[in-house]
């Protein structure tokens, strides 16, 4: 049997020869996946989602993680539309919606909520759709939920973003 030779997650076929990334091939690697999937409750068009950064999944992760003083719980309102705002691009890769965000205005941290409350009046068929895609796109799984909560003391929820 001849030794594989592991070049980012794929085989080949070389002799006893490991390739090894360095810092430019991770920088420079194609590693944001897109996926085209139609939404018939939208007339069967079709809409492109994208992967997340690790800097849009920690955003997004923020946002989901309720946070009141020493009480944190995950909670599941308006996560389908968060994600879909975070996801969803046109041909180029723009973002279509307006993700929300705070900022800091005068000392003061302001919640601007974007397109959100517009996507929450939308299909939940649809933005189910969508979500699950973006889910599966960015690697989250009910267990990355669970590690959020895991070193909350009080105020746990036990709500789901993926049931």
């Amino acid at each position: 049997m001849s030794k594989k030779e592991i070049i980012i997650g794929k085989a080949t076929d070389n002799l006893n020869t490991v390739k090894y990334l360095d810092r430019n091939d991770i920088l420079d690697a194609n590693d944001l996946p897109t996926e085209d999937i139609k939404i018939p409750e939208w007339g069967g068009c079709t809409v492109r989602v994208k992967t997340l950064t690790g800097a849009e999944r920690d955003a997004f992760e923020d946002f989901i993680t309720n946070r009141n003083g020493k009480k944190s719980k995950i909670t599941t309102q308006d996560a389908r539309a968060r994600l879909v705002a975070r996801t969803v691009v046109d041909e180029q890769g723009n973002l279509m919606f307006t993700p929300d965000k705070y900022i800091n205005r005068r000392g003061k941290r302001t919640y601007v909520p974007g397109d959100i409350p517009a996507l929450t009046k939308k299909s939940a068929a649809a933005l189910d759709r969508i979500f699950s895609v973006a889910m599966q796109l960015c690697g989250m799984k009910q267990e990355d939920i669970e590690d959020l909560t895991e070193n909350f003391p009080e105020g746990q929820s036990d709500d789901s973003i993926l049931d």
